[in-house]
């Protein structure tokens, strides 16, 4: 059996690549995935420690964590499928042109 703290130390390193790739990285879609992978850490969190206190609300609370990121997968690739047409650039220190 795995520890659990294995699975806490999981989600912090997946948590904080992805919190240094939202920091670092200017094209928008290595972004969004990183953004993505912070959501995973913290849904890998939420489930270790439902299984240690012995009840469900963790895992629920990552079911709906799941249905946001997937509206926010679909949302955030339309705007920058829209960015895109505007600007001709993925980088995100671009998207300062769109101002009016």
């Amino acid at each position: 059996m795995v520890p659990v703290s294995w699975y806490i130390i999981l989600s912090a390193i997946m948590f904080t690549l992805g919190a240094l790739g939202v920091i670092v990285r200017r094209n928008a879609i290595v972004v969004f995935m990183c953004i993505e992978l912070m959501l995973n850490g913290v849904n890998i969190a939420f489930v270790a420690l439902s299984h240690v206190a012995g009840n469900i609300n963790g895992q629920v609370a990552v079911f709906f964590v799941m249905v946001v990121a997937a509206a926010e997968a679909a949302i955030g690739l339309a705007v920058i499928i829209t960015v895109f047409r505007s600007v001709q650039s993925i980088e995100t220190q671009n998207v300062g042109e769109l101002k009016g």
